[in-house]
């Protein structure tokens, strides 16, 4: 006897885009990888804070890469790290459609997205180790202590970003929240830190 059943047509699905997707991942998500992977944060966050306030500051200079002094060092380099930051921002709503007036996502721009935010990382080391090892955690003043927190903060935030890359149960804007956060607390302490620098002793080095 002819069944009216009709024929299933298999759909594909149409290919990822060459970058990071705004929506969800494949199989059931859960909250719960989000929260380990925060936790984990916290705690380097406090592990470096622990580090900075407990270890006795040196004072003393470790490098400057050529720059007049230690300070312009590391205030040019958090300027480096500051703008790529911002570039893996731009590449990163590129390729999630976000900036439809720029044009389709180039190829290659998840390649750049992975190293500038490598980059970013990479420049922040000297600094971080630096502002460690010789400063010490400081509370002089509003600025100081607001830098210090942030600096603190941020290489928890960056181990949260690392342990969510890794994650493919999280839902979609897990990705997006934790990104944005990292550059949120980078732009703070460039805030806190270059942009005070330079706005008080111009730009050295140049």
């Amino acid at each position: 006897m002819p069944s009216d059943r009709r024929p299933v047509t298999a759909v594909t699905a149409p290919a990822p885009i060459d970058g990071p997707s705004p929506v969800h991942r494949p199989g059931a998500t859960s909250i719960r990888p989000l929260l380990v992977a925060a936790v984990v944060g916290g705690a380097v966050s406090l592990t470096v804070g622990a580090y900075g306030r407990l270890h006795a500051p040196t004072g003393q200079a470790i490098v400057d890469f050529g720059f007049p002094t230690v300070i312009s060092m590391k205030a040019w380099l958090a300027t480096g790290a500051f703008v790529f930051a911002l570039s893996q921002l731009t590449s990163a709503l590129w390729m999630w459609g976000r900036l439809p007036w720029v044009g389709p996502t180039p190829a290659g721009l998840a390649t750049f997205h992975r190293w500038s935010g490598t980059t970013a990382f990479l420049l922040t080391l000297p600094v971080a180790y630096h502002c460690l090892w010789s400063l010490g955690f400081q509370d002089s003043d509003a600025r100081v202590i607001t830098h210090s927190i942030l600096g603190c903060a941020f290489y928890g935030a960056f181990a949260t970003k690392l342990l969510v890359l890794r994650s493919d149960r999280l839902p979609g804007w897990a990705l997006p929240v934790v990104g944005g956060s990292l550059v949120a607390l980078l732009t703070g302490i460039w805030l806190t830190s270059s942009l005070w620098y330079f706005s008080t002793t111009g730009f050295p080095g140049l």
